[in-house]
């Protein structure tokens, strides 16, 4: 009796994948997609998947490093309290910071404003090998500059170039920029942590409580909040329009941070899984110097064991 075929680790955790993911086909409604959805876990059931996603991603991660062939950025986008942080430092605990970099971009400086949109995120970008963490990203100059035309007008942009068209004009330039990345090694992964308005409340009521959290808390994010609808029509065009299928959105779920967190690893360690990565051999004339130096420390080893039976002593270890 034939045994059946193993699932692949993507196949295991599509359930928690392909129902967020939009890659630009078909059409595209945010109210489409729940902000509440658990799909059929617990709290209990979903940190054990966590875990198992923590030590896949640390495994892949080492190959990536190793490799130096790929690398991988991933982008967060959300309202405020929408659990981006927390989520990045859940998913990746234990992961080797020489491979792993967070960049979290506020308000442009004066510098990245004379440069092009995209200056500040380009020089950002990771490198072979490594994961690249966008905390909000170059989405924003689609997102608060377009709810803000305030922001836009200190970008110094020539003004004939300031049109009806810019926001789509933006929309194809960073189509282009991801699929350039994706054309050249980089594997583009975006999550939007869709969150409810009552849960945004609740959360700012649970940082006003909280002393450990009140420090997360601005009288901004009151303002932005009384601007809900406008950035929920501006998030649904921007996933509309810039879900590709080298570099799809993933609308995650986020009332429930725990959820949200199994979504975003399930995501990042089946697209790693895909690129096979593997250490690196050594070539043949590698390996003909690495028996020399076996049996050169073999022998040290050797005349360190007959000294000390002469002498009574043990090897000194270093």
């Amino acid at each position: 009796m034939s045994k059946k075929p193993s699932k692949s680790l993507a196949q295991e955790l599509d359930r928690y994948i392909t129902p967020f993911r939009y890659d630009g086909s078909g059409k595209f409604h945010l109210k489409d997609h729940k902000t509440n959805e658990k799909g059929d876990l617990d709290k209990e059931k979903a940190q054990e998947i966590l875990d198992a996603n923590k030590k896949r991603l640390i495994a892949f991660q080492e190959k990536l490093y190793a490799q130096d062939r790929w690398s991988v950025l991933i982008v967060f986008q959300a309202m405020d309290a929408g659990g981006k942080d927390s989520a990045i430092k859940a998913i990746f605990e234990g992961i080797n910071p020489q491979g792993c970099e967070v960049s979290a971009f506020k308000a442009p400086s004066s510098k990245e404003l004379d440069h092009d949109f995209l200056w500040r995120h380009v020089i950002a970008l990771p490198e072979r090998g490594h994961i690249g963490i966008f905390n909000r990203s170059h989405y924003e100059e689609c997102l608060v500059t377009r709810v803000h035309p305030e922001i836009l007008a200190k970008e110094k942009l020539p003004p004939k170039l300031v049109t009806k068209n810019i926001w789509k004009e933006r929309f194809e330039d960073i189509s282009a920029f991801e699929r350039y990345l994706s054309r050249n090694g980089t594997v583009v992964l975006k999550f939007f942590l869709n969150l409810s308005k009552d849960e945004q409340r609740e959360r700012f009521l649970d940082r006003l409580e909280d002393p450990s959290k009140q420090w997360k808390f601005s009288m901004d994010d009151i303002t932005e909040r009384a601007l809900w609808p406008r950035y929920q029509a501006v998030y649904q065009d921007i996933v509309r329009h810039t879900a590709t299928p080298h570099a799809p959105w993933y609308v995650v779920p986020a009332d429930h941070k725990w959820f949200a967190r199994v979504v975003i690893g399930s995501a990042i360690v089946a697209a790693l899984e895909k690129l096979d990565l593997r250490f690196p051999h050594a070539d043949k004339a590698s390996r003909g110097e690495f028996d020399e130096v076996r049996k050169a420390l073999e022998k040290e080893e050797k005349a360190g064991n007959k000294r000390a039976q002469k002498t009574g002593k043990q090897p000194h270890a270093q």
